[in-house]
């Protein structure tokens, strides 16, 4: 079992948005960035623009639980952002985790099996 470390610091977050490679789908945008280490560390960022906090703190919920829960695919050694779009609010957790997948998939950081 892995254990994943959040993304806290702002210097952190601007590491990941200048160096690391973005791609992004309906609901989702995911940075990434390797980080020389052993353990992975998540990032989650949800705008104002999505909805009130409600909102907000509900789809970083769904996308926490959908990476904790998709963990032990995910490659170790990894910086990743995950930006949650207008378009995800209301959205089910079934939509979030495959939104979430199809981005790793895109970087390739996701192990197929």
């Amino acid at each position: 079992m892995k254990y994943s470390e959040s993304l806290k610091k702002n210097r952190d977050f601007q590491s990941v948005y200048k160096k690391g490679v973005s791609f992004g789908n309906k609901f989702l945008v995911m940075y990434v960035m390797d980080n020389q280490t052993e353990k992975n560390r998540l990032g989650i960022s949800v705008s104002k623009k999505v909805g009130n906090s409600i909102i907000r703190h509900r789809l970083t919920r769904l996308i926490r639980e959908s990476y904790r829960l998709q963990e032990d695919r995910f490659r170790c050694g990894i910086d990743i952002i995950v930006i949650g779009r207008v378009s995800a609010k209301g959205r089910s957790y079934k939509e979030i985790e495959s939104a979430l997948i199809h981005l790793g998939c895109l970087h390739k950081i996701i192990d197929e099996g």
